[in-house]
């Protein structure tokens, strides 16, 4: 195996990692931001009511987008499987 495919391995590795995380990430900075504000808003300044919401709508955006990351991760591996058997 090459320098080369190990860089483009990794790099889709990366890329995968990235498309995997981007939506939970994206969940947990809306809903941060909505507690933020209603915090602000009421004048609520209790650390730990972020914490709730935020595992329940993670967990329900886990939930709803597992199928999906099961498919990314899916063509992943099945695509550097095929790589491997032509490098052999």
């Amino acid at each position: 195996m090459s320098e080369q495919a190990i860089i483009d391995v990794l790099r889709d590795a990366f890329v995968v990692a990235m498309k995997l995380a981007a939506p939970l990430l994206l969940v947990s900075l809306g809903v941060g931001l909505m507690i933020s504000i209603f915090q602000a808003a009421t004048q609520i300044q209790e650390q730990t009511l972020t914490f709730v919401p935020k595992v329940f709508i993670i967990g329900i955006a886990l939930i709803l987008l597992a199928p999906w990351m099961m498919t990314v991760i899916g063509e992943f591996v099945a695509r550097h499987f095929q790589n491997v058997l032509t490098f052999m």
